[in-house]
């Protein structure tokens, strides 16, 4: 899709936020990353679910994957958006955000255990994207000194027999990546 200018399926489909990712599913828009995780989760039934059976643990695993979009997210884009002393603020500002997101993974794989699951799904582009945005900005916000288990994390996350059949190359991502950057 044209992010620049908006194509009109994206207008047509989500007419709230005007924005992408965007699931057609029987003609019907289901909109918003997290809320299109979660309905593909519980449409399509004959896997695992990605969420916690326990009401408690689902909870859990949906106030990290809102403290994930609604916090950390927001947070790196002001490392790129910001220079100097800003920047500064800023990089600490995620640093010790992931280290609250550090702290949930003690003692475990994945963020819901053994598996993969939504917090980790909702996670992925620390694995996926953050080591290009580190190199295309020149800092480090993510390292196996500073934070052991969130690395930890993240090799097993992208060498998980799941994940490393769909990912698309290194190259293929930095590619993706340099071209929505142009588009801003």
């Amino acid at each position: 899709e044209s992010l620049s200018p908006k194509s009109p399926e994206i207008l047509k489909y989500n007419p709230v936020h005007k924005k992408l990712p965007i699931l057609l599913h029987n003609g019907k828009p289901v909109v918003e990353s997290l809320v299109i995780v979660e309905y593909i989760d519980e449409t399509w039934t004959s896997g695992s679910s990605i969420l916690p059976a326990d009401p408690l643990g689902k909870s859990n695993a949906r106030f990290w994957a809102k403290f994930i979009d609604d916090k950390l997210m927001p947070a790196i884009m002001n490392v790129r958006r910001y220079q100097g002393e800003e920047q500064v603020k800023a990089i600490d500002e995620v640093v010790e955000l992931f280290k609250l997101l550090e702290n949930e993974l003690k003692g475990k794989k994945f963020f819901g255990g053994d598996t993969i699951g939504l917090v980790d799904i909702t996670a992925n582009f620390i694995a996926l994207w953050l080591g290009i945005h580190q190199e295309m900005m020149g800092i480090q916000l993510v390292s196996k000194e500073k934070l052991p288990i969130l690395c930890k994390w993240i090799d097993e996350y992208l060498n998980s027999s799941i994940i490393m059949q769909s990912l698309p190359s290194r190259d293929e991502l930095s590619a993706a990546l340099l071209s929505y950057h142009k588009s801003l």
